[in-house]
């Protein structure tokens, strides 16, 4: 297994450098964001594990980036943080795990053995619900050819919806499929949300895409409305 390690703590790098060696695998380390996603671009990799909080160039840019250019290589994020959000930010980007520092060697390297036999996802396909787009792959968003900026959480949302298109959604479904499975906050937030896509992908368009089923929840329509 041939690993890349993107972590700015050189002891902590080094320290995994030489556990992942001792367990037969090959590690290149870099120390800051803009050098992991030359290498990760440049150079083979089974696994990549990655900081969030990288100088230069966050974890999460860097993530970001090389699923927009098409490399698929797994990757598991590192963070200091411990917090349900960065987990929801990380995968939302294209991360395939999640490990809190401190974390026990032994899970990551059980991790990182998990991550190899699943290999490389494929690419995911375009979704589409009449004229509105959505591209996992580049993280982007059109209505009618004309692209739609939206948050990490607005496109975890949509993304959600238009997999579920034609089909009514509960906010507990999409509390779990969004946000998280033990996410304790108000429920309300998914109408925030709601309100925050229709003002993006509805109402300068002058469509009805997304729908109040009162009583239940929502429905994408499978025609983009």
């Amino acid at each position: 297994m041939k690993v890349l390690v993107v972590e700015d703590e050189v002891r902590l790098a080094e320290a995994v450098q030489r556990g992942l060696a001792a367990e037969g695998m090959s590690v290149d380390i870099v120390h800051n964001g803009v050098d992991g996603l030359w290498a990760a671009t440049e150079h083979p990799y089974d696994v990549i594990v990655l900081d969030i909080m990288l100088p230069r160039l966050s974890g999460y840019r860097v993530v970001e980036e090389l699923r927009e250019r098409g490399i698929w290589t797994p990757v598991l994020m590192l963070t200091a943080k411990d917090g349900e959000h960065d987990q929801v930010d990380a995968f939302d980007l294209g991360a395939d795990d999640y490990l809190t520092k401190p974390f026990s060697f032994l899970v990551l390297i059980a991790r990182l053995r998990a991550l190899m036999r699943r290999g490389a996802p494929e690419r995911p396909v375009v979704q589409a619900a009449g004229d509105l787009t959505l591209d996992p792959a580049r993280r982007r968003v059109a209505r009618g050819g004309v692209e739609i900026a939206l948050t990490p959480r607005e496109f975890g949302l949509l993304e959600f919806l238009i997999r579920h298109r034609g089909d009514v959604v509960t906010k507990p479904q999409i509390l779990a499929g969004v946000w998280d499975s033990a996410y304790d906050g108000d429920p309300n937030v998914v109408e925030v949300y709601v309100g925050y896509l229709r003002r993006k992908i509805d109402v300068p368009f002058d469509r009805h895409a997304i729908e109040t089923v009162r009583g239940m929840g929502y429905r994408l329509a499978d025609d983009g409305g």
